[in-house]
């Protein structure tokens, strides 16, 4: 009797290992089985203080995971379900259900990026803020009545430009923003505002900003508010950094000499002040009276005209010694760089090639927009 007792024993937990063996082979293939889904372009929220249970009944009813038996005995064996942190997830398809643990351990926020280039003026970088708001913001940054979202304007981020408390330690004299924005490519959370952009644009300005600086400037006679006026000229002027303390050299010859600094980029940014800039210098933007025109005034414009870079910053304080008060675009490489001339002679020569060339581009450009306006011909 004992006998068949020990037998029926042993087979039971035979059954049961064999139970359990399936069991965990099931389990350990549906965590490695890859499932496709619907939603990899989509994020999807798990909020703080959601259970584990909760979060895997989520993925479940979103389609991410097929089943969520197998997924939540796993955590409560081999798993660790305290690791699954709250966040905004991108779940690429397919996917397994181990992968999706595996993401559930970053703790993702969703994140877009905005770039303001280099040179970029207060009005461009208004209008690149307005844009990207509008496109990327969620509803729930709309109005409190109507829960609609709210349309900014460029009008309505240039305006949050004109607070100059963030950088009033290091210029005193700024009437605004113009300058003191960094061009580069910034991180922003859902639901981020215009100003809170502005003022990361501001906070890494001053992260570029060294103390030296501004003992620098006063050492040249300069101040901080000057320094980045040049800085700015230079960055319009110049995309190349070898040339740069080069362009600084002439600003500063034609400054002690009295003569106009004549820096087109100064009547583009009227152009953009008054609203009507289109691309192209016109003769009224030369001729307009105005404190920022450098062809009919001489000395610095009251303030910067773009975003500056520390490359351009250096320049200003460290430019090089040349006798050059003229430059102009070297055609014969046609790649933004520039030739510059002590002489006025020489200068006249190199700026007749470069009008000639200026108007084979602007035929080149009349007749591509011909071309597109009459398509079929």
């Amino acid at each position: 009797m004992i006998r068949w007792v020990l037998i029926g024993v042993l087979l039971l937990a035979v059954a049961g290992a064999a139970v359990l063996g399936g069991s965990w082979w099931w389990v350990t293939s549906a965590m490695d089985t890859p499932h496709e889904h619907a939603k990899a372009a989509e994020y999807i929220s798990i909020e703080k203080g959601t259970a584990p249970a909760a979060v895997i009944g989520k993925l479940v009813s979103e389609g991410v995971i097929a089943n969520g038996t197998p997924v939540m005995l796993y955590l409560r064996t081999l798993g660790d379900a305290s690791k699954i942190k709250a966040g905004d997830y991108k779940f690429p398809s397919p996917i397994t259900p181990l992968q999706v643990l595996a993401e559930l351990e970053k703790g993702e926020e969703r994140v877009t990026r905005i770039t303001i280039p280099e040179g970029f003026t207060i009005y461009d970088i208004s209008k690149r803020i307005a844009e990207f708001v509008n496109k990327n913001q969620p509803p729930q940054s709309g109005t409190a009545d109507r829960g609609s979202p709210i349309v900014w304007t460029e009008k309505d981020v240039l305006s949050q430009m004109n607070d100059t408390s963030l950088i009033r330690d290091i210029d005193a004299e700024a009437k605004n923003l113009e300058g003191y924005m960094y061009p580069s490519t910034y991180e922003v959370q859902p639901g981020t505002q215009p100003q809170a952009i502005i003022n990361q644009m501001v906070g890494q300005f001053r992260k570029q900003w060294k103390p030296e600086w501004t003992a620098a400037a006063k050492a040249k006679g300069l101040t901080p508010h000057q320094v980045v006026t040049i800085a700015s000229l230079i960055e319009t002027e110049s995309k190349f950094p070898q040339e740069r303390a080069i362009v600084a050299s002439v600003i500063f010859n034609r400054l002690s000499k009295g003569i106009p600094l004549g820096i087109d980029q100064t009547n583009v940014y009227i152009a953009k002040m008054l609203g009507r800039w289109d691309g192209t210098i016109h003769q009224s933007d030369l001729d307009v009276e105005s404190p920022y025109n450098t062809r009919k005034r001489a000395g610095l414009p009251p303030g910067p005209i773009s975003s500056v870079t520390v490359s351009s910053i250096e320049a200003a304080l460290n430019p090089a010694t040349t006798d050059y008060i003229f430059y102009v675009l070297d055609v014969q490489k046609n790649d933004g760089s520039h030739l510059f001339f002590a002489s006025a002679a020489d200068f006249e020569r190199a700026k007749a090639d470069y009008q000639k060339w200026l108007e084979i581009q602007r035929a080149e450009k009349r007749a591509n927009e011909e071309n597109r306006a009459t398509p079929g011909q």
